[in-house]
C-alpha cells in the first residue's frame, strides 16, 4: 500500500474492508450450501443472524401462518413478506400453484432467492422497486426486526403501501397499542412461537378475522 510502512511489508486491510470481505465469504458460503442442500426453502437453511435481529419461527408456527396467507389471499393471490423470511421459505416449500410472493428483507444472504428478493431497509421504508406497484397485495406478512415505535412505524409505511386491504404483523405483545394506531389491527388468539425461547412474548395482530383464531374455538 502507498505511504504503508508495514512491519514486513504485507499490505494490511482496513477494519472496514475486511468486514466487507468476510461479509461477502459468508453470504458466498451460505449461497453455496444452500445449492447443495436437499431443500433451499426450508425453515434455517439459512442460520439466524443475531446481530440483525434474527429469530426464526418453529415449523409449525411458518407452517400455519404460511397456510392462513394463502387462504386469505385467494386464487391467483399475491403475497408480501417483509422480514419475514421463515414464512417465505414455507410458503415456497408448499409450492402454492398460481400465488405469486416475495420477501423483503435487510439481509442480502436471501438474495439466493432470485427475483422473489427485494432489497428491504425499514429506515427507508417506500424505496421500493418500481416492480412492487401500490396497494397491489392481496395480504402483507411484516415481522419488524426490532421491538420500537420507530422500527414499526416506518414498517407501518412499506405496509400500507403495498397492501390492498388485508395485513397481517407479528411482533411483541409491547406493540398492540402501536399496531393498533398506526395500522388498525387487533390482537389475535393464534400465538406465534419461535425455535428459541424469546424473553419477549410475540403476538399476531390483524386487521380481518383469521382463519387460525376460528380453529381455536
Amino acid at each position: 500500500m502507498e505511504g504503508g510502512d508495514d512491519d514486513d511489508g504485507v499490505p494490511q486491510l482496513s477494519g472496514d474492508t475486511l468486514a466487507a470481505l468476510q461479509e461477502f465469504y459468508a453470504e458466498q458460503q451460505q449461497r453455496d450450501a444452500l445449492k447443495s442442500g436437499i431443500d433451499k426453502f426450508s425453515v434455517g437453511s439459512v442460520e439466524e443472524d443475531w446481530q440483525l435481529s434474527q429469530f426464526w419461527y418453529d415449523d409449525k408456527t411458518a407452517f400455519s401462518l404460511a397456510k392462513e396467507a394463502i387462504e386469505a389471499s385467494g386464487e391467483n393471490g399475491r403475497i408480501a413478506c417483509i422480514s419475514a423470511p421463515s414464512i417465505y421459505q414455507k410458503l415456497k416449500s408448499l409450492d402454492a400453484e398460481n400465488m405469486s410472493m416475495c420477501l423483503l428483507e435487510y439481509d442480502r444472504r436471501f438474495s439466493v432467492y432470485g427475483e422473489d428478493f427485494i432489497f428491504y431497509d425499514y429506515n427507508n421504508p417506500l424505496n421500493l422497486p418500481e416492480k412492487l406497484k401500490h396497494h397491489s397485495f392481496d395480504i402483507v406478512i411484516a415481522d419488524p426486526p426490532y421491538l420500537s415505535e420507530e422500527c414499526l412505524r416506518k414498517t407501518a409505511e412499506t405496509i400500507k403501501y403495498l397492501s390492498k386491504g388485508k395485513i397481517l404483523l407479528c411482533t411483541g405483545a409491547v406493540m398492540e397499542d402501536l399496531a393498533a394506531a398506526v395500522l388498525g389491527l387487533k390482537i389475535c388468539k393464534f400465538i406465534p412461537k419461535h425455535t428459541r425461547n424469546l424473553a419477549n412474548e410475540f403476538r399476531c395482530y390483524s386487521n380481518y378475522e383469521l382463519g387460525l383464531d376460528s380453529q381455536l374455538e
